[in-house]
């Protein structure tokens, strides 16, 4: 459907997940959404990075766990194709604990929710990843994380990470903290076009896809500790 006048674009979604009633269900609610468009569905990870390549979503929500293909490697695979702006992938999940859920922010995801939250949050979580401008559930992601990186084998920290600036590493502290643009504006004394700049240049430095990302980067490399 073409947008008409000033309204904004309706958000793309894929809905990916291999139990057809709760496929289903989840489809039915977007389509009675205002503001949403559901361009496809699929059962299982491959059948998601197909259609993703195919419909552009602007949104994913991904099962996590699925025969065969799991939705970490559905995320990494679609994050990695897209040839234009990348989707913004959103974990559903039964547990809020999750390392698999773990795994998929740490491949690129935006975010998380639990498959029994109501409507309105499901709602509200897609147009918040959509915007991109802040973290959805930053507590509760802080939390997923923080139990993680205790318990990992932390990577080395990416190459890029020596490159950041003095700024663009106080940006870096404060996003994975859960800060918008314009809290980690208020808070640098800086306008928010600014911090998006520097928020940028620093996922472009180390090759994030999301602000999850970002929270994921700066618990494992030591930027940020737990209760920090």
């Amino acid at each position: 459907m073409t947008d008409t006048g000033n309204a904004p674009a309706a958000i793309r979604v894929l809905v990916v997940d291999d139990q057809f009633l709760v496929r289903g269900g989840l489809v039915a609610l977007l389509r009675a959404a205002p503001g949403m468009e559901v361009v496809g569905e699929a059962a299982d990870g491959a059948e998601a990075v197909r259609l993703a390549a195919k419909t552009h979503p602007d949104v994913v929500l991904m099962d996590i766990r699925m025969p065969g293909m799991t939705g970490i490697e559905a995320t990494e695979r679609i994050l990695a194709a897209a040839t234009g702006p990348p989707p913004r992938v959103l974990v559903l999940t039964t547990f809020d604990l999750d390392e698999y859920v773990y795994g998929a922010l740490r491949a690129g995801a935006s975010g998380f929710l639990l498959k029994d939250a109501g409507p309105e949050r499901l709602l509200a979580a897609v147009t918040a990843v959509h915007g991109g401008d802040a973290l959805f559930a930053p507590v509760v992601t802080r939390r997923l994380v923080e139990a993680f990186t205790r318990a990992a084998d932390l990577p080395e920290p990416p190459p890029g990470l020596a490159a950041l600036t003095g700024r663009e590493r106080e940006v870096l502290k404060l996003v994975a903290r859960g800060l918008t643009n314009a809290e980690a504006a208020d808070r640098l004394f800086i306008s928010e076009a600014t911090v998006k700049t520097h928020l940028n240049r620093t996922m472009s430095k180390l090759g994030l896809a999301s602000r999850a990302q970002v929270v994921v980067i700066a618990y494992e490399t030591g930027l940020v500790t737990p209760g920090g």
